[in-house]
């Protein structure tokens, strides 16, 4: 038999802990949110002293293309400082905090100084300063061949048409994955790409299912990387193999071509 007065006491133990377990909920998801706010203000530190209207350079220089559908080519790269990720394999840590101040003429000029047709505007996060966006567009007006490479966590609608992007969509064990902007992938052109970095077979399971989901090998471009020292070149190449998708294996040139650790190449 049920004991109705169990009942009753129960039904009014849990009218009283119920509340205060949502709102103990609530206070720690603000206390994350917060947390996360204050993380992303302090990524974004270095940008506060940048004079307007210059961008925070870290480098320029001129190297072979390791990757995308242009790997191979002779290539300006415009590494801009600074980025709002965290991705755990990240290949560019020093861009992080390092960078110069420079007026957009300036970085024009030292681009043209390379006679290069190809250039690519890379970070860091290139998007997240504002100034970015004359500049590719007077690169492109310049007749260049203009390439953006960016995490997929920022809006490119703002980007030049004419400009290439090379977005990313971040994987599940790049630690970056909550911030893809899906909506993205609806302001993409069919000239653009999209690079998946894999360092593990999760990744690589998560990266079909978003292909075949969103149909991205019938839409753009799409490009599958193993990560340096975490997947072998093998492992990718047998998974891509078995899954019958039709998509672009590559490796990044530059860390066969040169030491995997050498900058500026």
């Amino acid at each position: 038999m049920v004991c109705t007065q169990c009942n009753a006491t129960n039904s009014r133990l849990s009218a009283f802990v119920s509340p205060q377990r949502d709102a103990c909920r609530e206070g720690r998801r603000a206390i994350i949110s917060a947390k996360m706010v204050l993380m992303h203000e302090q990524r974004l530190l270095p940008l506060t002293a940048k004079p307007a209207g210059q961008l925070l350079i870290h480098e320029i220089y001129r190297s072979v293309q390791g990757e995308s559908t242009f790997a191979g080519l002779p290539c300006v790269f415009v590494r801009l400082a600074v980025c709002d990720a965290r991705c755990v394999w990240c290949d560019t840590p020093h861009a992080f905090t390092q960078g110069t101040p420079s007026p957009l003429d300036a970085v024009v000029a030292k681009v043209l100084e390379y006679r290069t047709s190809l250039v690519e505007v890379t970070g860091g996060e290139p998007l997240i300063q504002p100034e970015v966006f004359p500049l590719m567009r007077r690169l492109a007006d310049m007749g260049l061949t203009v390439l953006l490479e960016t995490s997929g966590a920022h809006d490119v609608g703002p980007v030049d048409r004419r400009v290439h992007i090379i977005m990313d969509l971040k994987c599940p064990d790049s630690g970056e994955c909550a911030h893809n902007r899906w909506q993205n992938l609806d302001v993409l052109k069919t000239t653009d790409e999209i690079k998946f970095v894999i360092a593990s077979e999760r990744d690589f399971h998560w990266t079909e299912q978003t292909i075949r989901q969103h149909q991205l090998d019938r839409r753009f471009a799409v490009l599958v990387s193993p990560v340096f020292g975490a997947v072998t070149p093998l492992q990718l190449a047998n998974w891509l193999l078995s899954s019958g998708l039709h998509v672009r294996f590559q490796l990044q040139l530059h860390k066969v071509i040169w030491d995997p650790n050498a900058r500026g190449v």
